[in-house]
């Protein structure tokens, strides 16, 4: 029942964020600070995983193709396959809900508890919506940073590739453009805007819903971190089913 409960509960914030919004001006300044904390202060971490995750899937194809008839461009394609698919939306944002799902649920916890969530309601200010909503409009620009690591992480397999001497920089980029479809580019992003909105939303409901002090703001993390986690990998499988099969 306890977690009928938190799912309902959910639903009734993802509701009351919309329900009194905050004013234009106020909003704008929130959004761009969120932007800077949620997006800006998180490409350092994306493009050093992308780089380097990038170049194992590289590595790890090259030293598994033993047989002289498979053509080495096979690595280029299985490098591109496995990071446009799966590592750059999925894994990076398993990674994101370390760090910005962390922030989200030890900064609101920690305004929980010390009353200025509270603080907020007497002034008539909806606190759902000044703290939530921000949230969510600056993580819609997380496509961008999953683009990002598309981008650094195919140049990883290039120079891991090419430089560890496992391919000829021809074949690599052979097998780069070789049977692309593009629409594999649009499922990465459509995954990406719902990772988005679940990355957003779920850390900020273990936050704003937390119970106790400073230790309690701890577990909230920790928890966010896991069902965070557990929910996007869930969503994941539901969306590869529906736009892949």
């Amino acid at each position: 029942m306890s977690y009928l409960h938190s799912i309902g509960e959910y639903f009734i914030m993802l509701k009351d964020i919309f329900r009194r919004m905050t004013k234009p001006s106020v909003l704008k300044t929130l959004i761009f600070k969120e932007v800077d904390d949620l997006i800006i202060n998180s490409l350092g971490i994306v493009i050093f995983i992308s780089f380097f995750i990038g170049g194992v899937v590289t590595i790890q194809t090259a030293l598994n193709l033993n047989n002289p008839l498979i053509p080495k461009s096979l690595i280029g394609f299985t490098a591109r396959q496995s990071i446009i698919l799966e590592f750059a939306p999925t894994f990076i944002s398993i990674i994101m809900a370390g760090k910005v799902g962390s922030y989200i649920t030890s900064s609101i916890g920690t305004m929980r508890v010390t009353e200025q969530i509270d603080a907020l309601e007497v002034m008539g200010i909806n606190s759902v919506n000044y703290l939530v909503f921000p949230k969510i409009i600056a993580m819609l620009l997380y496509p961008f940073v999953i683009s990002i690591a598309i981008f650094v992480g195919l140049g990883g397999a290039y120079l891991a590739g090419v430089m560890g001497g496992f391919v000829a920089s021809e074949q690599f980029l052979e097998g780069l453009q070789s049977d692309f479809i593009p629409f594999h580019l649009v499922y990465a992003f459509i995954k990406s805007f719902f990772f988005a909105l679940i990355l957003a939303t779920v850390p900020a409901y273990h936050g704003y819903y937390m119970k106790g002090g400073a230790l309690e703001v701890g577990q909230a993390s920790t928890t966010s971190f896991v069902w965070t986690s557990v929910i996007l990998i869930i969503t994941n499988y539901v969306l590869t089913q529906l736009l892949l099969s």
